[in-house]
């Protein structure tokens, strides 16, 4: 709510203009913004399933309808078309925002484990240093030890392996071992601790997450724990919880993680296990193992697919090329990337272009093509064609082909009826395609031409040009070219685009 009032008192922006802003970089603030929108829409009070059994591109068009019009415009409309685009308005938004915020929690929780590695590995950097041949070490130690049982370390140890050498040995092991590990934990700890915790409440208020899958079920339940205790102060939780760790903690950090409280009994701090809870949602909403109530890409998977499926699987694995059997998917999957990496493997020492870097700059760094040569008639053909079109003008070039291929025709407007005469919003159009793809801008474009203005251009920019139909245009002009161009020259391969 701090986010929401400090946007507020800065902007002094509606309700209305409030929820169609856009999230701005990841920090925790806009995600806190980002909550306020949803809780807006919520308060309407639409039911999920109000447009159902609707055409998606149908609510599109209301909702685009919605956002380009102003309050004062939709409200001359009548209640039941008022009604209906705004409607259509906040499901589809509140769609995206709840995408939007998913986003912005699996960047966070990314975050916060990538900057405590990269803060200790500065740290490490300049004090490590690797030991070569650590098992024959050990050996020789553990030799002289069980020769010399008695022997002072000094007179025994050290002249076999060196003190800087074992001291050597035990940074290294701190740099790579659990001793690591738990480096990086007590920051990231630190970090959530103090700064990213406040979001958990809100988050599990406002998302409600599902799994399909019986496995990934102990998150689910662990994501209900944490909603009871989201207003607790307590450092643990009661001991008759049944607290889900399986599938929730990672392997190997359950030393970490386990403290044990004034009575020597081992029990898990409940900023820990939020830490993990929210490390292990993340890894699943990634590949949609668990899905959100509300979401359009996190949405159930189930309904990605085609609503015949069940009854026609085989039909639709032979169509991608796919087996069945998912452990035959991913055997072959991982022997297509096993080969893919010895090739690399084998291939990279012979090879210049490929170059392996840091972290910073990208794994992999291909270097780029070298220019080609110029071609001898370019100059030539070059000459020509500003011999016979002289000073030609890009706007020139795109109104002569839309009097050739009349691709403005794939733009209509979003709303019922159309009042502009043809010709003049042929006009129209053209100016705005050519403002938009140079970067001239709609006042530019504007300035010297008889009977246009801004607010004429810039209500043809917002309720005709989208990119479903600005993509539609594109593909008509390329096939176009496709059409009339000479075999002899550039061959007889055809391709269309649809």
């Amino acid at each position: 709510m701090e986010a929401e009032k400090v946007l507020y008192l800065k902007f002094k922006v509606s309700d209305f203009a409030f929820i169609k802003t856009d999230p701005a970089p990841v920090v925790l603030g806009r995600f806190l913004i980002e909550i306020a929108k949803l809780k807006r829409i919520h308060t309407v009070g639409l039911p999920p399933d109000l447009f159902k059994g609707c055409s998606s591109k149908l609510i599109q068009t209301y909702r685009q309808r919605a956002a380009i019009e102003s309050p004062y415009d939709i409200r001359q409309h009548p209640a039941a078309i008022r009604y209906t685009l705004m409607a259509a308005f906040c499901i589809q938004r509140s769609q995206e925002i709840t995408d939007n915020l998913i986003e912005l929690l699996i960047q966070i929780i990314q975050r916060i484990g990538t900057r405590a590695e990269r803060r200790i590995n500065k740290e490490l950097v300049d004090d490590f240093k690797q030991v070569t041949g650590k098992p024959n070490l050990l050996f020789r130690i553990a030799e002289v030890a069980v020769a010399q049982p008695s022997g002072v370390i000094e007179n025994v140890i050290y002249p076999v392996v060196s003190q800087q050498t074992l001291r050597d040995l035990v940074k290294e092991y701190k740099s790579t071992g659990i001793a690591y590990r738990q480096r990086v934990y007590i920051v990231m700890r630190a970090s959530f601790a103090n700064h990213y915790r406040r979001m958990i409440p809100q988050l599990l208020e406002m998302l409600e997450f599902r799994s399909n899958n019986d496995i990934h079920r102990p998150v689910i339940e662990a994501l209900e724990l944490l909603k009871k205790y989201a207003q607790s102060q307590a450092r643990y939780y009661a001991p008759e919880e049944e607290i889900p760790i399986d599938g929730v903690l990672k392997s190997g950090w359950k030393d970490i993680l386990l403290e044990k409280d004034p009575d020597g009994k081992e029990r898990i701090n409940r900023i820990n296990y939020e830490i993990s809870v929210l490390q292990a949602l993340r890894e699943r909403l990634c590949c949609k193992e668990i899905w959100v109530v509300g979401a359009n890409h996190y949405c159930n998977p189930d309904e990605d697919l085609p609503t015949d499926f069940d009854h026609n699987r085989q039909l639709y694995y032979q169509a991608l090329t796919l087996p069945e059997d998912v452990e035959t998917f991913i055997s072959d999957l991982q022997q297509k990337m096993t080969s893919g990496l010895e090739n690399l493997d084998k291939g990279r020492p012979k090879n210049n272009d490929v170059t392996i870097i840091g972290k910073s700059q990208g794994l992999i760094r291909l270097r780029p093509f070298e220019p080609a040569p110029e071609p001898v008639n370019l100059k030539q053909l070059k000459g020509e064609i500003n011999h016979r079109w002289h000073q030609t003008s890009l706007l020139d070039i795109l109104k002569e082909t839309d009097l050739r291929v009349s691709f403005t025709r794939n733009f209509k407007s979003l709303g019922t009826r159309e009042i502009i005469e043809k010709e003049t919003l042929q006009k129209r159009l053209l100016l705005c395609l050519y403002g938009l793809g140079p970067n001239t801008g709609l006042k530019r474009i504007n300035t010297g031409i008889n009977g246009e203005n801004y607010q004429d251009l810039l209500y043809v920019r917002r309720r005709y040009i989208h990119k479903e139909q600005l993509r539609s245009a594109i593909a008509e002009v390329i096939n176009a070219i496709f059409e009339i161009r000479s075999p002899d020259i550039l061959g007889r391969r055809n391709y269309y685009l649809c």
